[in-house]
């Protein structure tokens, strides 16, 4: 199986627990991601990897249109539901690849992707695709979660997720989020960081896999009584296991 058939089927799995998580439906990070794109959420957009439509439906109710994009098809399902059901009707959905974006040169006025870059083999690639199809003077926004500028506790984490999903393929510590950027020649506007807090039980239900939670439960309970935090502040709290993921934005405009 190769990453983009095993991604299509961890996501096919996800696609309700994505779309209902209160971690990934919470509307203080949404309406900050769109906020963040400034005047150009206004014009023709392109979401890219939009999931279950929750950044897709947000950004409808001020864009002329949105082109909702992501590889799998029960998300872009749940996404035009979400669409529709909030009366979105300037939204546009399309499969396909993030690294073989399907559009011109210069189309969109901004082009946005939010928790999706620790799921590409190749970001820079992904990146690249994303300049391509934006207006010159255009904007991106990426916004994902990142890991410890440590190495060993980068690395750590990143196998943690790797357990829980392994379309998993790694989050970048900041540093190395704003040299993808700055390799493109991007000029970047913006940066925001915020840490949201977990919950083991809520973060692996969304997988909807129970053959993993018992051992991935072990070995996170085990490491945080070892006070091992792998960078993300893994720890007890009232018999529960918790931790956070940092957050960083990056909004950068097309030269």
């Amino acid at each position: 199986m190769d990453h983009l058939q095993r991604t299509r089927l961890e996501f096919t799995r996800q696609a309700t627990g994505f779309a209902t998580s209160t971690a990934t439906t919470d509307r203080q990070q949404t309406q900050r991601f769109i906020e963040a794109m400034g005047p150009d959420s206004k014009g023709l957009v392109l979401d890219v990897a939009c999931g279950p439509g929750i950044i897709t439906s947000e950004l409808a109710a001020i864009a002329r249109e949105v082109v909702a994009f992501d590889l799998t098809p029960e998300m872009l399902t749940r996404a035009q539901e979400r669409c529709e059901k909030a009366g979105r009707r300037n939204v546009t959905f399309k499969e396909g690849s993030a690294t073989d974006l399907p559009f011109s040169e210069n189309s969109f006025d901004a082009v946005a992707t939010r928790l999706s870059f620790h799921h590409f083999q190749e970001p820079g690639n992904v990146l690249g695709e994303m300049l391509r199809v934006v207006k010159v003077g255009g904007t991106l926004v990426v916004a994902d979660v990142v890991s410890s500028e440590d190495n060993g506790k980068s690395a750590l984490h990143n196998a943690i997720e790797r357990l829980r999903d392994p379309s998993h393929v790694r989050m970048l510590p900041v540093s190395e989020l704003i040299a993808l950027m700055r390799a493109q020649s991007l000029s970047i506007a913006k940066q925001d960081t915020w840490d949201m807090r977990r919950e083991f039980e809520e973060w692996v239900g969304i997988i909807a896999n129970p053959e993993r939670v018992n051992p991935l439960r072990t070995i996170m309970r085990a490491l945080a009584q070892g006070g091992i935090e792998a960078g993300i502040g893994l720890s007890i709290v009232g018999g529960s296991i918790v931790f956070f993921h940092r957050w960083h934005l990056i909004v950068a405009r097309k030269n």
